[in-house]
């Protein structure tokens, strides 16, 4: 059954709702401290935070970033996060959140989108397939490096 309801950009109001969305995913968040996160995400013209709004109440989240290219001209859009409620998976709620992204991004002179899922995820995978995002994985590598403590600081 798909879900009324429409993308809408996110607001600083939304937080606890997006809170509760990213801690479905196992990312624990207080609404509190997610309001500043928002807020710079609102206030950076390269970047978009969307919600479906189903009347007011919240049902996902996307996330998505414009990184312009160094080796070459134009920009690559980034989906940072994407998360629907557990109760409005397959409703077509997740493919209207990625149609936003994906048009912020041709709007922002994107050539190409790129998201980042864990491999414990098959449904997103499968997700990210239908729409035609290919897994990469076995062309490049992903490194991660957290920068709190470099030697020598």
């Amino acid at each position: 059954m798909r879900m009324s309801g429409a993308v809408r950009l996110a607001a600083v109001t939304d937080a606890q709702v997006i809170a509760d969305l990213l801690t479905q995913l196992g990312y624990t968040q207080d609404g509190d401290g997610l309001e500043p996160r928002i807020r710079r995400w609102i206030e950076d013209p390269s970047s978009a935070a969307m919600v479906w709004d189903d009347s007011g109440t919240v049902a996902g989240v996307i996330a998505v970033h414009v990184c312009p290219f160094f080796e070459r001209d134009g920009s690559w859009g980034r989906i940072a996060a994407l998360v629907v409620s557990e109760r409005s998976r397959a409703r077509g709620v997740g493919a209207a959140l990625v149609t936003a992204a994906e048009q912020f991004a041709i709007e922002s002179e994107c050539h190409r989108m790129e998201v980042t899922s864990s491999r414990q995820r098959p449904d997103a995978h499968a997700f990210y397939r239908k729409r035609g995002y290919v897994d990469v994985c076995d062309a490049s590598g992903r490194f991660l490096r957290d920068l709190e403590s470099l030697p020598g600081s």
